[in-house]
């Protein structure tokens, strides 16, 4: 019995009470009876892989923000504030407001009213099947390892919390979501998504209050951040004139152009994790409405992820280390800041309701990419090329199917994540591999008829195979980060920024080559898939306040007095 208690447990830095852990079996509880329920009205391919197209805009817009809020918000963001200070704040607000908002006003439009199955699924409508094939492939490789982050997230809370051991916590997690995904499918993902969501701001918002409280204010928490780090730890544009005078070594063209451009508009736009969410609205204004609600919230989750960063600088008496060093050294890593904190401020039945918060966002976000990795591999990979035609029920089948691999590819990839700095370089690495420039292909292919079959394809291909290129180049040889990132003193995350943009940049070129070498389809071809080709349904008997458009503009109001305030 001790031996095996050896091989489950470390040591850990709180223990539960009787409270705690009934709250978080309930939750796992009620987590896997929601799978169960829905189970029965999962049976056809419309509605486990959309969920019947019957989501309101309130349930769409929160299952939307909530399939990101996983490992990606919650520990990795809270790691990067400890790291790189409040310029975090910024992949919240310009790396996502205006994205999402140019998603719901612009891009929605042709992805609803073509009724595709998925981002693939246009490419395929607009350009495609070797367009299609190449997004698809590149789309199921990334998801499954989004997944693993999460995964190998989860695992690193149960290990420094609850003291289980990261192997087995890696097991409990993933069949967990395999069970409810594969009995309910996006129907299930959704729901859980949105108690999810609940759940996350329930918990999580106990570390800023209690942390602001015991600091005395947001004005002492800046002094303590400039005594502890650096006074550019609190400024998010002020210190962007510069390579140098940031935490990041980022230039603000970096943060403007490559994140609040290419990287937010090619992940809100076009990952299909969370485009996938939208999709299952049930009709075109509440699809359209689903991005804007989704943005509202999302301006205010830095309350919940950057903050406990930056209390962390202020207040830990330890200090926190690269993943690699703190797996070396036995010390603690920048990922482990928000667990960190949710012990030193969390009693018994409180600890229960955080750890809970973060337990279903780390399951929301391998939910998310394991429903979306199911849909994409049954109708733009194993339907396009192996089974072109078959009963629906055979699909459905497949997609449970592919659900479990999926889960189980993503276990090896956990593995992975280790050998990264912090989970968000890794997120971003990736982000820059395959969404910038399936962001560049998307939004040609929306806005310019020219575009053409040939042009899209290889405008992906010589995209994504730069940026990988350009970080092979950087790995081999470190002095080509001068020319990748701009600047020798460039840290990770930087590169990452302006490899996104040089991929995107790759991309556009080439299919606009490409394009006007080709012949294009004729416009009677392009009906509801480009700009121009497209009659959009008019809006005009419905209400100001009804508008999707009107609602945007409020989100932009807030979203710039925010960075005036914080600048």
């Amino acid at each position: 019995m001790s031996l095996l208690a050896a091989a489950l447990f470390t040591d850990r830095l709180v223990h539960l009470t009787t409270t705690d852990f009934v709250i978080i079996v309930f939750y796992f509880g009620l987590v896997l009876a929601i799978g169960f329920y829905l189970k029965g009205r999962s049976n056809t391919g419309e509605d486990f892989f959309m969920a019947g197209r019957e989501m309101t805009a309130w349930i769409a817009g929160l299952s939307f923000l909530s399939a990101n809020l996983g490992a990606l918000e919650l520990l990795g963001w809270a790691a990067s504030s400890y790291q790189y200070g409040i310029l975090a704040a910024h992949w919240y607000w310009i790396g996502a407001i205006p994205a999402m908002l140019f998603l719901a006003l612009v891009m929605m439009p042709f992805y609803y009213i073509s009724k595709t199955h998925s981002v693939p699924g246009y490419l395929k409508l607009r350009f495609g099947e070797s367009s299609r094939a190449l997004s698809a492939i590149s789309f199921a490789f990334m998801t499954v390892l989004m997944s693993g982050i999460n995964m190998y997230s989860m695992a690193l809370v149960m290990r420094l919390i609850l003291g289980w051991n990261i192997n087995v916590s890696i097991w409990v997690s993933a069949l967990t979501v395999a069970v409810y995904v594969t009995l309910g499918g996006l129907r299930s993902a959704i729901f859980n998504e949105v108690l999810q969501f609940i759940l996350i701001w329930a918990g999580a918002l106990l570390i800023p209050i209690l942390g602001l409280i015991e600091v005395g204010g947001w004005r002492q928490l800046r002094d303590r951040v400039a005594q502890n780090a650096s006074v550019e730890y609190t400024h998010m544009w002020s210190t962007l004139g510069s390579f140098t005078d940031n935490p990041m070594g980022i230039h603000w063209t970096g943060i403007v152009f490559g994140l609040g451009f290419v990287i937010s508009f090619g992940y809100w736009t076009t990952d299909f994790l969370v485009v996938q969410r939208v999709l299952a609205a049930k009709d075109l204004r509440s699809a359209k409405m689903a991005p804007v609600i989704g943005a509202a919230f999302k301006m205010f989750v830095p309350l919940i992820v950057i903050l406990p960063g930056l209390l962390g600088i202020a207040l830990l008496p330890m200090k926190l280390l690269p993943e690699s060093q703190a797996i070396a050294t036995g010390g603690h890593s920048y990922n482990e800041v928000l667990p960190l904190m949710l012990a030193r401020y969390c009693g018994p039945g409180l600890l229960g309701l955080g750890i809970t918060a973060l337990i279903a966002g780390f399951m929301s976000g391998m939910a998310g990419n394991v429903s979306a990795f199911s849909t994409v591999w049954t109708y733009d990979i194993y339907k396009a090329v192996f089974k072109k035609s078959a009963t629906d029920e055979h699909y459905v089948s497949m997609g449970r199917w592919s659900t479990v691999i999926g889960v189980l590819v993503s276990i090896g990839t956990a593995y992975l994540v280790m050998s990264f700095a912090s989970i968000m370089d890794y997120v971003q690495a990736l982000f820059s591999f395959f969404i910038a420039p399936l962001f560049g292909t998307v939004v040609l292919g929306m806005l310019w008829k020219r575009a053409t079959a040939a042009g899209g394809f290889w405008g992906l291909f010589a995209g994504t195979a730069s940026s990988i290129g350009m970080w092979a180049w950087v790995k081999a040889d470190p002095t080509a980060l001068r020319y990748v990132a701009l600047s020798p003193n460039a840290k990770d995350m930087a590169e990452n920024m302006y490899r996104a943009l040089w991929s995107w940049i790759v991309c556009v070129l080439v299919t606009v080559v490409v394009s006007y070498m080709t012949k294009p389809k004729p416009a009677s071809e392009l009906a509801g898939l480009v700009y121009g080709a497209t009659e959009i349904p008019s809006e005009g008997d419905v209400p100001i306040y009804q508008r999707p458009a009107f609602w945007a503009v409020v989100v932009t109001i807030v979203f710039v007095i925010l960075n005036i305030i914080f600048w």
